[in-house]
């Protein structure tokens, strides 16, 4: 199968490319290249370069200030950007809320946060998973009890991706503990992250990073007015959402440039008399992990030159889900086969940071371990790939 883009397509990958090239600061995309971990401030870089050129929210209609762009322009620009080392979307606020926000929120709540979506001033936190709720969302166990115009909030989030970046938090919350079926008694509230009673206690990770957090409840006031949607509806708004989540953990581009960091190692890397990229067995790693990417990149494609129209991902969004994430954890071990031993962190700063002055290690494998360590998660958030195969089979045998 062969996919062709049409002239207008191309031109608009051409201008993709210059925007990165004249706006992309050379150490912010030596820091992605190298795998280095980025903090609030990288992001925001940029995100306003971004945001002054109409493309920080590339998946938003016209309407609400995105590009407008068709699926295969965003398809273009995600590659392009992982491609040329510029620091991925942040998901909670441009790819979750905001189109909840666009499909279910008011007039006021639309008003209020998506412009400050777009201009990187209010970051957005995940209140899904619980202690003993992650692949069972619904059995969810925080409550929002009704107290005159406001709600109070009791409970316990856990694996907050970036809460101690936010101002925010969007949490699905149980609002009527005696519905028929867990899904019907789930609501979903918008939180104010420096309310009195928030606590966000941070999660040291397998690679010494603490991107996920703890978010503990403690009789959090919360205004009525941040229900979004109606009372009790919240899980089908929290499906909506998982399914834009889950389209985009694919990570097409992402597989695209570490495959291309690998041969780079590999290059580098001396064995005997030439270098890694001559030894035949990497060699074939490299190419059955290019012929899935390839695999996995027509697969998409297609969805989207089928589905143009289609705003609402549905069991297509698993099936990159699965295929996509664990296609990157396979990219991520080769990677540290290539590095080997010179991938090994041997400080809390190197656990920290990726680097350690201490070291004679080569730059470019400074964050190997690292990053392999990280990406296993990809295969848990967003719904867990064994979740995603029984939504599969239960879509296309039923």
């Amino acid at each position: 199968m062969r996919y062709r883009y049409t002239a207008e397509d191309e031109a608009f990958r051409e201008e993709v490319r210059r925007f990165i090239q004249e706006n992309l600061d050379p150490e912010l995309k030596r820091k992605v290249e190298l795998g280095l971990r980025l903090d609030r401030a990288d992001y925001v870089k940029w995100y306003n370069r971004l945001y002054e050129r109409g493309w920080a929210t590339p998946n938003w209609p016209k309407e609400y200030g995105g590009p407008g762009w068709t699926h295969l322009q965003r398809h273009i620009f995600d590659e392009e950007c992982q491609l040329a080392g510029a620091p991925r979307i942040i998901p909670s606020g441009i790819n979750m809320l905001g189109p909840v926000l666009m499909a279910f929120g008011t007039p006021a709540q639309k008003e209020r946060y998506l412009p400050a979506i777009q201009r990187s001033e209010i970051w957005w936190g995940q209140g899904f998973s619980e202690p003993e709720s992650g692949s069972d969302l619904a059995s969810l166990r925080t409550t929002a009890v009704r107290d005159g115009d406001h709600y109070i909030v009791n409970g316990h989030k856990i694996w907050t991706s970036y809460a101690h970046f936010c101002e925010m938090l969007f949490c699905l919350v149980r609002t009527d503990p005696n519905a028929a079926k867990p899904q019907e008694g789930i609501s979903f509230l918008l939180i104010d992250a420096k309310s009195p009673g928030v606590t966000i206690r941070p999660i040291r990770m397998l690679d010494g990073g603490v991107d996920l957090n703890e978010v503990f409840l403690d009789n959090v006031r919360v205004p009525v007015e941040n229900l979004v949607g109606e009372e009790n509806k919240g899980w089908s708004y929290g499906k909506y959402l998982l399914g834009h989540e889950r389209t985009g953990i694919a990570g097409i581009g992402s597989c695209k440039q570490q495959l291309a960091r690998a041969r780079k190692l590999a290059a580098t890397q001396r064995a005997g008399d030439s270098t890694l990229l001559g030894d035949p067995a990497i060699r074939m790693r490299l190419a059955e992990l290019e012929a899935e990417l390839l695999a996995l990149e027509c697969m998409g494609l297609r969805i989207l030159s089928e589905n143009q129209d289609l705003h609402t991902p549905g069991v297509e969004a698993s099936i990159l889900k699965v295929a996509g994430t664990e296609l990157r954890q396979r990219i991520y071990e080769l990677l540290l086969d290539i590095a080997g031993p010179q991938a090994l962190p041997f400080s809390e700063e190197a656990v920290q940071t990726g680097l350690d002055p201490a070291l004679p290690v080569e730059e470019l494998y400074a964050a190997v371990a690292a990053n392999t360590l990280d990406v296993r998660k990809v295969s848990i958030y967003g719904g867990t790939n064994e979740i995603q195969r029984n939504l599969i089979a239960r879509a296309v045998l039923a």
